[in-house]
This record gives C-alpha cells, sequence and structure tokens, in this order.
C-alpha cells in the first residue's frame, strides 16, 4: 500500500559540538521528536562545510574530536512539526532551522489504507501554499532557496583536480554564501545505475556525495553559473524552503 501526502520537512542544521546540557544538542533533538511521537527522525553526518561566520569545517581521520557539520531531518504534520520547534527552539542558540513543503510517499504492508491517499499534487508548490508556510516560530522566519548538488566522491573539479565537493564549498565561500553542508551517503547510485556502497575493507569508494546550501533566492541564483561552470555530471535540485536563523553573538 502507498500513501501520498503533503507534510512538514523541518531540518535542524548545526554543529555537533553544540550541547543540551550534557549530550550532543542533536541527540537531544532526536530524543525529543522520539517522546513527542514524530514519524521519524534521521540524523546526517556531514564531513566538510562552512559555519556561519564562514569558516571551514573539515574531517579529519586522525583526529579524536572534531567539529563538524550535523543534519537532522524530521517529517511530520505541520502542528506535530510545530509542537516539536516549541520544545527544541528555546535551547537551539547557534545554526540554522529550515522548513519547507515535503511530498512524502509512505509505503506499508497491507490491503487497506489507514490515511487519506491523495493523488494529482502538485510536488513543485510554492512557498505561500507550503504547509510549511503556517508553522509558527519564535523567530521571523525568510523565505529562501534550498540549493542540492548530487555528485560522486571521486568527482574532481575540471581543470585542477581538487574534489569536486571542495571547489563547490570553497567557491560558495567566496560568494558570501551563508553556509554549505556536504553530505556522504552510504550507498546510492548515479545516472549510469552503478551501485556505490560503503565497504568495511575499501579504502576509498565512490559514494553519493550531496552538498546542501541554503541562502535568498537572488544569492543561490547569482550561484547557479558556478554551478553549470564546476559540475559536469551529476543532478541539481532547487527547494523553496523558510529559513530560521541564529547567530552566536559571541566570536568563535
Amino acid at each position: 500500500m502507498k500513501l501520498d501526502a503533503e507534510q512538514v520537512l523541518c531540518r535542524f542544521q548545526l554543529s555537533n559540538f553544540i550541547r543540551h546540557g550534557m549530550q550532543p544538542l542533536y541527540e537531544w533533538i532526536v530524543e525529543t521528536a522520539h517522546r513527542e511521537g514524530l514519524r521519524g527522525a534521521t540524523v546526517l553526518k556531514g564531513f566538510y562545510g562552512l559555519r556561519p561566520s564562514g569558516s571551514v569545517l573539515e574531517e579529519h581521520t586522525w583526529s579524536v574530536s572534531q567539529e563538524l557539520p550535523v543534519m537532522v531531518e524530521v517529517v511530520d504534520e505541520a502542528v506535530r512539526i510545530e509542537q516539536l520547534l516549541g520544545r527544541v527552539e528555546p535551547s537551539f542558540r547557534e545554526g540554522v532551522i529550515t522548513l519547507e513543503r515535503a511530498h512524502v510517499l509512505i509505503y506499508r504492508a497491507g490491503a487497506e489504507p489507514t490515511e487519506t491517499v491523495l493523488s494529482g499534487r502538485n510536488i513543485l508548490g510554492t512557498t505561500a501554499s507550503s504547509l510549511a508556510t503556517g508553522v509558527r516560530t519564535m523567530k521571523v522566519p525568510e523565505n529562501g532557496v534550498l540549493l542540492r548538488i548530487f555528485i560522486g566522491e571521486n568527482d574532481r573539479e575540471p581543470g585542477r583536480g581538487r574534489p569536486l565537493f571542495e571547489a563547490i564549498v570553497r567557491r560558495a565561500r567566496e560568494a558570501h554564501l551563508a553556509g554549505a553542508t556536504v553530505l556522504r551517503g552510504p550507498m546510492g547510485f548515479g545516472r549510469h545505475s552503478r551501485m556505490h556502497a560503503a565497504k568495511l575493507l575499501e579504502l576509498s569508494t565512490d559514494l553519493p556525495i550531496v552538498i546542501e546550501i541554503v541562502d535568498a533566492e537572488e544569492k543561490v541564483e547569482a550561484f547557479l553559473p558556478v554551478v553549470d561552470e564546476l559540475v559536469t555530471e551529476g543532478l541539481v535540485t532547487l527547494e523553496a524552503v523558510r529559513i530560521v536563523r541564529y547567530v552566536s553573538p559571541e566570536p568563535r
């Protein structure tokens, strides 16, 4: 059985060093979502990216403790996301929260649907028509664009040979974009349908890479020619989002 519905996707983008009491804040957010009865929460760990201040976060192989970008993704009904934000926002002092329309396909065993099945939905809806627009937050959200770039870990910058994900993040920094996060997927395939998965004994695998950049529409639009220049094979998506921006008053 397949259920088709529009819900709200809430993303918490923060550093793994930010804490809530004795535990990492991202862990507390997931535990809070679980206690509140939300459908689910997923943590994605970045290995390369930018802080809101513009400094670079980079994973180092032999480092025992290192600061890295982390993303928590939660999808549920607008009212339940609003309840979660009511719990999380008072403790969320640095990072970015985005709210966006989510076209969700839920697959479950059984012949009879337990929820309304929707069809003919316009996935590329505007921000104004999105359920995320009605979610109340402590700060006034801004309208923005989420740029997602899907490439392979072994892809290189044309003409220079450095990792393509690094080149894109560096160019995003030069363009003064609000931030960039690089995520490595454990498994996936690209346009040639070659399956890539992390193997324990492999030192290097061409795993799927996702680069996420969130900023105002005009700034993302101005950055697209750079993407056209750097990406020769891959997938790029643009999504309308509401941005709730938090900036620490203390210098890092």
